[in-house]
């Protein structure tokens, strides 16, 4: 029987390969974990080795380094500088689609009103990092275009942590006990002070400036686990990854934070990560899987996000650019199947609404890219 050493070492290679395929087509190599625990989802003679608490504590790890890395990407001056039309734009497009979507799951899977909305928010989010290196490609990231799309796509980051402190306190409510909801909601606040003084303490930060990049790399794990610690009290270890990386991001030196944030990158995408988006894999419930389902959230989700972008670009961008706004803003990236993965665990939602959205984010990873890109190398001549 193969050992788990053995088992991820097989994952990775099969990463590796699927991923320079994936990485042709203009989708992040990454997702080639995904397609193999899809596989696993099918047919998973590693049972054993899936289900393990080591397996599952490497997988948990993957999900609060991506949560970490997404807080450290997060510019806070950057969202002051926000011009009023991506403002705009964000919370239109976004709440648009959640509303169509909030209706179309509270009818067809029948979940309350308040889980349907949360769920069609998260699967609402932009993975603008799908996005970026195509619009370098073309030369596309300064145009008016380019900054529309990446700007949505960075400020609806805000949108993605009002969704997990939403999921947080849904999952708190749940704690009937007086002395649970105390230290949960005591928790909260610790971690939120923490965040808060850290982004104070940036001349007190500039001493850090002078450690070499093993210690500043020490220094940036502990205030992770720090943080990790605290919110396993409150039930909000994600928040708290989140939380983590936003603070260390205003408070570790300019000269200091490309350096650092390539280390935790290296580490996040290039062990953890995988091993996370092999566990939603094979999570995954195959006989869920029906075609018209899938086909529905797809046309829900992209119609209500062309819909979205046409009604706010229209005037802005003009109705061709508009429309490639709605169609680049329809890609998905990691942090709404982190968002799923914890309803789910957390029995919010089943295995049924979960499965069928996790393939519905396939088709969008795989298709949007692909579409995307042509039509933008068509815009450009």
């Amino acid at each position: 029987m193969i050992n788990i050493f053995l088992f991820l070492a097989m994952v990775f290679v099969f990463t590796f390969i699927v991923g320079k395929f994936l990485e042709k087509i203009n989708v992040p190599w990454i997702f080639g974990a995904l397609i193999l625990g899809f596989v696993l989802a099918i047919k998973n003679p590693f049972t054993a080795i899936t289900s393990s608490q080591t397996f599952e504590f490497l997988a948990q790890l993957g999900m609060y380094f991506l949560l970490f890395v997404i807080g450290f990407e997060i510019d806070l001056n950057e969202f002051k500088r926000t011009s009023k039309f991506i403002l705009k734009s964000t919370f239109f497009i976004i709440f648009l689609e959640a509303l169509i979507g909030g209706i179309f799951l509270r009818f067809l899977f029948g979940y309350s009103w308040f889980i349907s909305f949360v769920v069609s928010i998260s699967f609402a989010t932009v993975g603008e990092a799908v996005l970026i290196p195509i619009l370098d490609k073309f030369k596309m990231v300064n145009t008016k275009l380019g900054q529309s799309i990446i700007g949505v796509g960075t400020f609806d980051d805000i949108v993605e942590v009002f969704i997990l402190i939403l999921i947080t306190s849904t999952i708190a409510s749940g704690m009937h006990s007086y002395i649970h909801v105390c230290m949960i909601f005591s928790s909260l606040l610790l971690l939120f002070i923490l965040a808060f003084g850290l982004t104070k303490l940036k001349k007190e930060g500039a001493k850090f400036g002078f450690l070499n990049i093993e210690t500043l790399f020490l220094f940036v794990i502990f205030i992770m686990l720090l943080f990790l610690g605290i919110g396993e009290y409150a039930h909000s270890t994600a928040i708290a990854a989140l939380l983590a990386g936003i603070a260390l991001k205003t408070f570790i030196p300019n000269k200091r934070l490309k350096l650092i944030e390539s280390e935790v990158k290296t580490m996040c995408y290039g062990f953890f990560a995988p091993i996370f988006f092999l566990w939603v894999g094979t999570t995954m419930v195959i006989g869920y899987l029906d075609p018209l389902l899938i086909g529905i959230v797809v046309l829900v989700s992209g119609g209500a996000k062309l819909l979205g972008s046409y009604l706010t670009g229209k005037k802005e961008l003009g109705t061709k650019n508009s429309l490639i706004l709605g169609i680049g803003l329809s890609a998905r990236f990691s942090t709404s199947i982190i968002i799923l993965k914890i309803l789910l665990d957390n029995g919010i939602i089943g295995s049924d609404l979960y499965s069928v959205i996790i393939a519905s984010s396939m088709v969008f990873v795989f298709v949007i890219p692909l579409l995307f890109s042509n039509i933008v190398a068509k815009a450009r001549g």
